[in-house]
């Protein structure tokens, strides 16, 4: 049988622990925007996957899918304003879709 004082250390063990940080807006990075752009858009993914995915697990890291994000912004927005519209967009898509 385990001693009273003992098991109640053993209990309070895990209580002890300091609890991990919650992520915070502050320390929140803004990748996972950027994977949202693939997992929308299966021709995208496809595309991301093939140049982007460095470590080959079949998962954009948030790091890759902000390199992604920023070659596809660099091949979509056509007339140089930083914003893609949904005409850039498709013609970007069409591009990416006849090359893979």
């Amino acid at each position: 049988m385990i001693p009273l004082p003992l098991a109640l250390a053993i209990l309070a063990a895990p209580l002890a622990a300091p609890a991990p940080p919650q992520a915070t807006p502050a320390s929140a990075s803004a990748a996972p925007r950027s994977a949202e752009l693939f997992e929308r858009d299966w021709v995208l993914m496809n595309w991301a996957l093939k140049h982007y995915d460095r470590d080959r697990d079949i998962l954009l890291e948030p790091a890759e899918a902000q390199a992604a994000a920023n070659a596809f912004r660099a091949i979509a927005d056509a007339n140089g304003d930083g914003r893609v519209t949904p005409q850039e967009y498709r013609a970007a898509r069409s591009f990416i879709l006849a090359r893979n």
